[in-house]
């Protein structure tokens, strides 16, 4: 079992810094994002920063340009998967593949702005592991995402554990010590906000107003929000499934003071010919029932299904260096 120091850090401590940037057609955007970055450490002389770009599969030229920029910033390192695997594998390759004292996961949109991160390393320095960013303004995020987000938040905090901080994405700061936790969880779902908030460790929030993008358009759409809401509660919640217990048990109930109803009609009054209407109605509503109770069963099996096969989480084509590139 591994033990973490606790405690202040010396504010003239030189620290390895770590961004971890995974990027999917992201072209536009990777020169803005340098250069912001670049002017934002510029006068850090005790933090040494590191690149780290993850191309999850582009299909623009979104490589090219990494490779060009690497030129000419011997900083950057470029990990480059097979194929799309998604942005939380991409983040898993990232933070595996981190060198750095100090990582802060971050877009390359620059909604999460790089200032910020020098407030997080404040924080970092007075003893705390984990520095959470939290959005105060989500103007820049349209009406629905926001309504949808704020609702995800609120389920899932009501019946998962450990629950999720409000407001707050993958743009953190983590000490390594963090890093070699989440390195140690062994599933290949990977949902990292919940896997985030399940490893702990002391945290503070940093408040920001998250701006506009800087270039480029958003790949998430409301299917892919839907899919990974999904994720994130069957990973860390076994209520959807109890609750058909208790859906089970109250239909049951129902069901049987229906019958001791007919019954008593009967002897009352002598036999009586149910309606057509209430039958259909019956069984439409108890099949639909069963058919929701499945699908939550299967939402789960097919979730260990995946687990048991133990695949990888991703696979690299190749890893780039400053002294080992090659035409992509």
């Amino acid at each position: 079992m591994n033990s973490y120091d606790l405690g202040p850090r010396a504010t003239d401590t030189p620290v390895l810094l770590t961004l971890v940037i995974p990027v999917f057609n992201e072209t536009e955007a990777i020169p803005f994002f340098l250069e912001r970055v670049g002017a934002v450490f510029a006068t850090q002389a005790g933090i040494e920063l590191e690149f780290l770009f993850i191309n999850d599969g582009s299909t623009d030229a979104t490589l090219q340009t990494l490779l060009e920029c690497q030129q000419r910033e011997r900083r950057i390192r470029v990990l480059d998967l097979s194929r799309n695997f998604g942005k939380e594998a991409a983040m898993t390759a990232g933070l595996e593949e981190a060198r750095g004292q100090l990582v802060v996961p971050i877009d390359v949109d620059l909604q999460d702005p790089p200032e910020v991160i020098l407030e997080m390393i404040a924080k970092w320095r007075e003893g705390y592991e984990v520095v959470l960013g939290r959005r105060l303004n989500r103007d820049s995020d349209s009406w629905a995402k926001r309504t949808s987000a704020n609702w995800f938040y609120r389920l899932h905090n009501k019946i998962a554990n450990p629950q999720l901080p409000e407001n707050v994405g993958d743009f953190r700061l983590m000490d390594h010590c963090v890093v070699e936790a989440l390195k140690e969880l062994p599933e290949s779902r990977r949902f990292m906000k919940g896997l985030f908030a399940w490893v702990g460790f002391r945290t503070a929030y940093v408040d920001y107003a998250r701006p506009e993008r800087v270039a480029g358009s958003t790949k998430f759409n409301g299917w892919r929000l839907w899919n990974f809401a999904l994720e994130g509660v069957t990973s860390f919640s076994t209520d959807p499934l109890r609750v058909w217990t208790y859906l089970g048990s109250a239909v049951s109930l129902v069901s049987f003071l229906f019958a001791i109803s007919i019954a008593l009609k009967v002897l009352i009054k002598g036999v009586d010919v149910p309606g057509y209407a209430s039958i259909i109605v019956s069984v439409t509503f108890l099949g639909g029932l069963q058919l929701m109770g499945i699908g939550i069963l299967g939402e789960y099996l097919g979730r260990t299904y995946l687990e048991a096969k133990r695949r990888p989480v991703y696979v690299v084509r190749k890893n780039y260096t400053v002294t080992d590139q090659a035409e992509p």
